[in-house]
C-alpha cells in the first residue's frame, strides 16, 4: 500500500514537478492532504502495521487506512488540518462497530466516546492504543 501511495502521487505530480520549483511552497499547500496521508502511510509501514483501505460500494464514503493487529480491526482517518470532520469514519464505525476509531490530525490527543484523535507528530505511538 505504501508503494502504491508513493507511485500514485509521484505520477500525479510528474507534469508539475518543474513548476513546483518555480512556485515554491504552493505545492505543499495544494497537496498537503495527500502528503499527510503519505507520511502516515510511511510511519505505519515502518511500524510493521498491516494496512488496508475501505470504501463503501457506492463510493460515497472511504477510510484512509484500516489497520489490523491481534484481534482488532480499526479504521484510521488522516486530516491535514484542524478541520476534524470525519464523516466517512463515522459511517465505517456505525457499520462495523470497532472498539474505537482513530483520527490522525494536527489537533492534540483526545479520546472521545468512540474516537481517538492522535496528533500527527505522535503517529508512531499508534501501536500502543490496543494495549490500553
Amino acid at each position: 500500500l505504501s508503494s502504491l501511495y508513493l507511485m500514485y502521487y509521484a505520477l500525479f505530480q510528474l507534469p508539475q514537478s518543474t513548476k513546483a520549483l518555480i512556485d515554491g511552497n504552493r505545492i505543499f499547500t495544494e497537496f498537503k492532504g495527500a502528503l499527510t496521508e503519505q507520511y502516515v502511510c510511511e510511519q505505519l509501514t515502518a511500524s510493521e502495521i498491516p494496512l488496508f483501505y475501505w470504501s463503501r460500494e457506492r463510493g460515497d464514503a472511504e477510510v484512509d487506512f484500516v489497520i489490523q493487529t491481534d484481534d482488532k480491526v480499526l479504521p484510521v482517518e488522516v486530516k491535514a488540518e484542524r478541520n476534524l470532520q470525519a464523516k466517512s469514519l463515522k459511517v465505517y464505525y456505525e457499520k462495523y462497530n470497532p472498539d474505537f476509531a482513530i483520527r490522525v490530525s494536527m489537533a492534540d490527543y483526545e479520546r472521545q466516546d468512540w474516537l481517538i484523535n492522535i496528533p500527527l507528530y505522535a503517529i508512531e505511538l499508534i501501536g500502543n492504543l490496543w494495549v490500553e
